[in-house]
């Protein structure tokens, strides 16, 4: 029996009041050159409790764990063979904010690359973090804190909760080198907007230049908006200071309608219109149930008893109201027309779709 009760219908009604409320400049915009680089490294967890990795699978972390030995002068004999079920090895990764300098300290996370059943209690030896460009930022070391946990019977039965296979290390990592930036140097600072919009680039320009003077911003594209500033650094700081705090009213989203086929959540934004159309939709349920029947002979016949399978098919549709849009409803009118006949998110889906063939539909369909 097809049914979609298990979808959940999720409305974001416009609760909003009719003129919308100024952001500052650091909410809706980042600084062009100013970003955070992923470091990415490799290491070895030790002191874990047995649940490290099997090292008859994983000859890597044997060949690692040689070779930390021999680094630090312990020289194992040739063709020694041991199995190391305390030792875990794991990729780790990290970012590196922007303006890190040495000395500043940011979180590691370390992940089992082999078949380590979890990370509880482990303790991740020195290991270099690495950039894109192959340069050591960060050295990291320290306790693991993991979320996850499992136990396992003796019959082989187990039990895991969250990922014990994953483990984090607050303040993990120093920094040892910093990146380069072109903060300084330029006479423009260019900011970029988180969502693009040529009304948004437009507005914030205006409201710099009412602020500094004419000309000093200009919107080069609907993400971008240059801003000539001064060349001293320390005057950069003070000039930013200031203009990241001017504020800006956002120009509001265009139409959209957002459909998670997953989850059945639809999201429906605030100026979807809908021209005038009559829309009636119906559900079809198909039920088939199998059942086996004794097919006997009569007493003097020269038979046998058999086993005939008997199929029951119905076929039950139920009777789809119809209601009509009067010219551009609002979402509110919207949203009420489908409570009343008391469409699923199953169905709903399909009204959309079939209004956004029909042109009735002035939105986009967007679905994830």
């Amino acid at each position: 029996m097809l049914r979609f009760n298990c979808l959940i219908l999720l409305f974001f009604i416009s609760l909003q009041p009719m003129f919308s409320l100024a952001e500052r400049l650091k909410d809706i915009a980042s600084i062009a050159g100013v970003r955070s680089n992923q470091l990415v490294g490799y290491g070895l967890v030790v002191g874990l409790d047995g649940t490290g990795d099997k090292t008859n699978q994983t000859p890597f972390t044997t060949q690692s764990f040689e070779a930390m030995l021999s680094q630090l002068g312990i020289t194992l004999p040739p063709g020694s063979s041991f199995q190391l079920k305390n030792v875990a090895a794991v990729a780790l990764h990290a970012e590196l904010p922007a303006f890190a300098k040495p000395g500043h300290k940011i979180d590691v996370t370390a992940s089992s690359i082999a078949n380590a059943k979890s990370l509880r209690g482990g303790t991740l030896l020195m290991a270099p973090l690495k950039g894109i460009d192959g340069q050591v930022y960060a050295i990291a070391q320290g306790n693991l804190i993991v979320g996850g946990f499992g136990a396992e019977g003796k019959d082989g039965s187990r039990i895991t909760v969250n990922v014990p296979s994953v483990g984090r290390i607050p303040d993990g990592a120093m920094v040892e080198r910093s990146v380069p930036t072109k903060f300084g140097g330029d006479n423009e600072i260019q900011f970029n907007l988180h969502n693009p919009d040529f009304t948004t680039a437009k507005r914030v320009a205006d409201s710099i230049n009412r602020l500094l003077g004419p000309d000093v911003a200009q919107p080069t594209d609907a993400a971008s908006i240059k801003v000539q500033a001064p060349l001293n650094p320390a005057h950069r700081v003070d000039y930013l200071a200031l203009l990241e705090n001017v504020e800006v009213t956002p120009a509001e989203a265009a139409a959209k309608i957002i459909i998670n086929s997953r989850t059945g959540t639809i999201v429906v934004g605030k100026h979807v219109r809908v021209a005038p159309v009559a829309v009636t939709h119906g559900s079809l349920t198909v039920t088939i149930s199998e059942s086996s029947a004794v097919s006997q002979p009569n007493a003097f016949a020269d038979g046998e008893t058999v086993v005939v399978p008997e199929s029951d098919v119905e076929i039950q549709e139920e009777s789809g109201q119809m209601f009509n849009f009067a010219p551009g409803p609002s979402l509110d009118d919207i949203v009420r027309a489908v409570n009343e006949v008391g469409a699923a998110p199953g169905d709903l889906m399909a009204i959309l779709e079939a209004l956004k063939q029909a042109g009735a539909l002035k939105a986009e369909i967007v679905v994830i």
